[in-house]
């Protein structure tokens, strides 16, 4: 059987999204974080990132607004390995105009198995976990059933 291990180093690379009703909910998050996030890389969505940079005075990778393409910039980074850590506290009370995106981005995040948490408390959880201040390995997903599938 070919197992493929991941490790996620000591220094996580963490993708930071929120929806617009949101977005005040995962700055206050961050500022309350704001010493371990800096122990961090950043990367976010438009407008949460340069609200999270200002509000950290840390810098943040920013990508495209996401209904602009930058929830499919994450997705297309956690396919790669290129994240570690999502937190992305979306409105679950509200449409959005990029439904098929976030869906999209979510379904890489649980099918790449990566810690992903979509509220505050879940996020606190994580981010208080042992494993985010250490390297940490885990098996990835075997597809090599649905790669070699019949079609």
């Amino acid at each position: 059987m070919n197992k493929n291990i991941r490790v996620l180093e000591k220094r996580k690379k963490i993708a930071l999204i929120a929806h617009d009703n949101k977005k005040k909910d995962l700055i206050e998050w961050a500022v309350h974080n704001k010493k371990e996030l800096s122990k961090h890389s950043l990367v976010a969505t438009g407008t949460t990132g340069k609200l999270i940079e200002d509000a950290l005075d840390q810098p943040v990778v920013k990508l495209l607004s996401g209904p602009l393409g930058g929830d499919q910039q994450i997705g297309a980074m956690i396919a790669t390995g290129d994240i570690d850590v999502v937190f992305f506290f979306f409105d679950p009370m509200e449409a959005q105009p990029h439904d098929s995106d976030v869906k999209a981005l979510l379904r890489l995040a649980v099918a790449w198995n990566l810690p992903m948490a979509c509220d505050r408390s879940t996020a606190d959880f994580l981010m208080t976990s042992r494993f985010m201040q250490e390297e940490y390995s885990y098996e990835l997903p075997n597809y090599t059933h649905y790669l070699n599938r019949k079609v």
